[in-house]
């Protein structure tokens, strides 16, 4: 089987128009056997999103047409490739309640889905650590430092793998080192292999997945996949289940750094 289970599509706000027509090709093209759609979904509507667009997940809207939409493409490549109907979820401290009855509602409608953290929370407010490398910074000095924020996300990842989020709850979890895309902004040597194999055995000793995500070597203050790949190494000697994913936002970065990653 020949996988990319992290993608992203025209209904994210954030990303391009490409439309899902052109991702499923290229990946029928590439001799993909399966791919996930994994859109950011909406975020709980009392939540307020600290990015400066409040584009991080889909509108609350698009959501049944964005499942519907799939839902006929999977009827139509049936006989070229396995398409599956998933979202990216946010988990976000303090919001388990509102998460959870987002995927009490729309889980029964997905094959495979993905819980990734995006969204950090010190003294009540929230950050989207990824957003940029300025903001990135700036967090790391309200935290107390460089070493502190990576504690802290994966605090974070730790809570999203042990939350209580029901029964349709995502069973892969999504790039654990997204701590690292701005790694060489920083410019600091943490030495936290320690922490992310606390986590990839959790994963492993609570059966989930890992996300391999190869969109961190396309970045320019990362220049490494999430994990890393000595990481990525390690969850393969503890077997733990490990699924490819692109994190493609437009067409031309699916299924980016594969033969890298999978040889």
């Amino acid at each position: 089987m020949k996988k990319d289970g992290h993608i992203h599509s025209p209904f994210c706000p954030h990303g391009t128009s490409d439309a899902f027509e052109l991702y499923i090709e290229k990946a029928i093209e590439n001799q993909f056997t399966h791919i996930t759609f994994t859109e950011h979904a909406p975020l709980p509507t009392n939540f307020v999103d600290p990015t400066p667009d409040k584009d991080s997940g889909m509108k609350p809207k698009d959501l049944t047409t964005y499942i519907e939409t799939l839902k006929k493409l999977k009827e139509h490549y049936a006989k070229d490739i396995t398409i599956n109907i998933g979202l990216e979820i946010d988990y976000i401290i303090g919001y388990e309640t509102e998460t959870r009855a987002l995927l009490d509602i729309v889980g029964p409608s997905l094959d495979d889905s993905i819980l990734s953290v995006h969204f950090l929370k010190f003294n009540d407010s929230y950050t989207c650590i990824d957003f940029s490398e300025e903001v990135y910074l700036d967090f790391a000095q309200k935290v107390g430092g460089i070493n502190e924020m990576y504690n802290l996300y994966y605090d974070t990842v730790i809570k999203s793998i042990e939350a209580n989020l029901g029964r349709f709850k995502p069973r892969r979890i999504g790039h654990p080192t997204l701590i690292h895309k701005f790694q060489l902004a920083h410019g600091e040597q943490i030495e936290d292999g320690d922490r992310i194999k606390e986590i990839l055995q959790l994963m492993k000793d609570k059966n989930y997945e890992l996300d391999v995500n190869s969109a961190g070597l396309s970045k320019t203050f990362c220049k490494e996949p999430y994990p890393p790949l000595p990481m990525i190494e390690y969850a393969r000697s503890i077997e733990l289940p490990i699924v490819f994913g692109s994190d493609a936002h437009c067409v031309k970065d699916l299924h980016q750094h594969y033969h890298l990653l999978f040889k």
